[in-house]
């Protein structure tokens, strides 16, 4: 037997349990089974039990998860990966992966990548959603050397991560955040400047030249209404999360969002290029606090509530 967190019911984190399941299978083909030493929590694991994407009592009840880390045991025949043959004993991430918050895990071999020595274990499984979602941001708007890119949400997962990327690219970025949070901005190499009235202005001030891109990860008004405010192309705009409003400036959507652009492809061949950012050192990933498998309702509890920036991971 093995244990996994499930959501018994729609609802809050109360409604998360962790149950005893059988024991995975021996790997076949293409597959590899991996004990799991941390997996990411993201804000799309409690939107699907939220109610949010519907209430259809037939997913219940509900495995979560959708990225992880850990140590290969076992492996099938052709066990390939987007980094080549994979082996036991491997330290990987896995992604995109379902269930994930389980103490092991049979996966396809081509959802594993090799883990970067230098990336710990929480740090690791926290990697891939946000950090493939900052590579589609910065590839739709082709943001490159010399453009000066505006992140609305610099200290969220995906804005950090944006950051750093672009900063890697050659880009100038100014960057979102509150006050307290300035001193982050600048230690991921963006500027910072403070959200809320009179945001296009401060940013005029810091940019006279203009901005180039803008990439919002917010959903406010505010950054949509900035956004088309400095960039004169629409087509250098794109948001993760305000999919209507974006909708009607014609800018960018990306994701799961209604009438997004998913992007699989570009995401999936995004794996190996973050853990290149990571292993050369222009790429970090912030950890805001691990917990217990077992703590799962109280690490989503913190994920709902918190707003300390870094990731969230669950430690089997």
């Amino acid at each position: 037997m093995t244990r996994a967190a499930v959501a018994t019911a729609f609802g809050g984190p109360e409604v998360l349990s962790i149950v005893e399941i059988d024991d995975v299978p021996p790997p076949g083909p293409g597959q590899v089974v991996v004990d799991v030493r941390a997996a990411g929590v993201n804000p799309i694991d409690y939107k699907l039990y939220s109610g949010a994407f519907g209430t259809d009592p037939s997913k219940l009840p509900m495995r979560l998860g959708l990225e992880a880390a850990g140590v290969v045991t076992a492996v099938g025949p052709d066990a390939v990966g987007p980094a080549g043959p994979v082996s036991v004993g491997d330290e990987v991430i896995l992604f995109r992966v379902s269930g994930a918050y389980a103490d092991r895990l049979l996966v396809p071999a081509a959802s594993v990548v090799p883990k970067p020595a230098s990336l710990s274990w929480p740090a690791a499984a926290g990697l891939m959603l946000a950090g493939a979602t900052a590579v589609h941001t910065l590839s739709a708007t082709g943001v490159g050397a010399g453009d000066t890119v505006l992140v609305h949400g610099g200290t969220g997962a995906v804005g950090m991560t944006a950051v750093q990327l672009a900063r890697a690219s050659g880009a100038r970025v100014i960057a979102t955040a509150s006050p307290a949070r300035h001193d982050l901005v600048r230690s991921l190499g963006a500027e910072p400047v403070a959200y809320g009235d009179g945001l296009e202005q401060r940013v005029r001030a810091l940019a006279p030249q203009g901005i180039d891109a803008a990439i919002d990860t917010v959903g406010t008004d505010e950054a949509l209404d900035t956004s088309v405010a400095l960039v004169a192309d629409r087509g250098r705009i794109a948001t993760i999360a305000g999919f209507g409003r974006g909708a009607e400036l014609g800018i960018r959507l990306l994701g799961g969002g209604p009438g997004a652009d998913p992007g699989t492809e570009l995401r999936d061949a995004a794996r190996l290029t973050l853990v290149k950012h990571v292993a050369d050192g222009s790429l970090v990933v912030p950890v805001a606090a691990t917990y217990p498998l077992a703590d799962v309702r109280a690490a989503h509890e913190a994920a709902a509530s918190s707003h300390a920036p870094g990731k969230i991971a669950l430690i089997p």
